[in-house]
């Protein structure tokens, strides 16, 4: 399986020094080349953002075809990844939040082929809820304050919920941020527990329409 994404404006224009530009565009251009270029044809092809002409894979040919899927959050590239490619790559999204975005990732496919959804599922085996929440706390502040990630909680109702670390995290108060953080949103985006609880949570992400959960210890 080959998996695309944008990335974020944090890390393209940041660390990488390259503009963030029409990033739906550019997925899009490049499931479309990457089609016909891992067939072995020879490339002609002029996309958003870049070019290719005269190229043609040399040594391997994959046998068949290869599926590609999507790093997609929000329904326009949710969208686009049913429509366009073979299904989607979600992430930092709760159980419930999987229904949904599922749902419009399958709707989107052109002649009702199912479409695969990969889920990247933060798993932390241990009933020690303390230290759950600490680190739990610390990587959703890390992602859920990327602009990227901020508009898909918003979209997905969060915006009040995240409103006062979001506030904390603007002011540089750091420590205070990671202290506006729920329980609840922790409890929500981190499986935890038993190692028969954290199954059972990750079936409620199968049950919402997750083909393949990508499971992070």
């Amino acid at each position: 399986v080959f998996g695309i994404g944008t990335s974020s404006d944090v890390i393209v224009e940041k660390w990488n020094g390259l503009a963030f530009e029409e990033p739906y565009r550019r997925t899009r251009d490049t499931v479309r080349f990457l089609k016909d270029a891992l067939t072995g044809a020879k490339t002609d092809t002029d996309a958003t953002g870049f070019s290719s002409h005269g190229f043609r894979l040399g040594v391997t040919v994959p046998d068949g075809q290869v599926p590609i899927v999507v790093a997609a959050l929000r329904e326009g590239m949710l969208k686009m990844a049913g429509r366009e490619a073979d299904g989607a790559v979600v992430n930092w999204l709760s159980a419930d939040d999987a229904a949904t975005v599922s749902s419009i990732v399958q709707a989107a496919s052109p002649d009702g082929t199912p479409r695969e959804v990969v889920a990247r599922i933060f798993v932390a085996p241990t009933t020690d809820r303390d230290l759950v929440h600490k680190f739990g706390r610390l990587a959703i502040s890390a992602y859920l304050n990327v602009p990227v990630y901020a508009a898909f909680h918003e979209w997905m109702g969060r915006g009040e919920q995240l409103a006062e670390m979001s506030r904390r995290w603007a002011d540089g108060d750091r420590a205070g941020a990671l202290d506006a953080i729920p329980d609840s949103l922790v409890d929500e985006l981190i499986v935890w527990g038993s190692p028969e609880q954290c199954r059972d949570h990750i079936g409620r992400y199968v049950a919402n329409g997750v083909t393949t959960p990508a499971i992070a210890v």
